[in-house]
């Protein structure tokens, strides 16, 4: 039988390949980097493509502007209010605008929504550098006092 790790919180601690999963099982989350030397949190539309989260936003955009080859964090959760259940993972990882043709073509004909209006836009690849996720379940869930 194989021990779950549980973080000092009583959160199970997830691996790498859950964390993954998770993350292609999600298709909203939030990317979080520094504005005007400012920290800024954005919700965005997101893809896994293997070990890299893609992004579609418009050229010029505050995202576009601020996260150019920078450390970014990205975020994405999921959780069920009445069971008191859900896992979050966290991703740190360098944002990088996709600008081989080939790849940009293929990133368009994935499921990437775009809230903004079409336009000159941009895909952003933040790579999956450090991830770590955590899951409460009704077993792992702290004794009430």
């Amino acid at each position: 039988m194989e021990v779950m790790e549980v973080d000092r919180n009583g959160l199970e601690v997830l691996e790498r390949e859950e964390c993954l999963r998770l993350l292609a099982s999600a298709t909203i989350g939030r990317i979080g980097f520094t504005s005007g030397a400012l920290p800024t949190v954005l919700p965005v539309n997101f893809h896994l493509d293997g070990e890299r989260i893609l992004v579609r936003t418009g050229r010029g955009s505050k995202l576009d502007a601020a996260v150019h080859n920078a450390v970014v964090a990205f975020e994405v959760d999921d959780f069920d209010s009445i069971y008191h259940s859900g896992w979050s993972v966290a991703v740190i990882g360098v944002a990088t605008e996709v600008s081989d043709p080939i790849e940009v073509d293929e990133a368009y004909r994935m499921p990437i929504a775009r809230w903004a209006t079409m336009g000159d836009e941009a895909v952003l690849a933040i790579s999956t550098a450090l991830v770590s996720g955590r899951r409460i379940t009704a077993d792992t869930l702290p004794l009430q006092r």
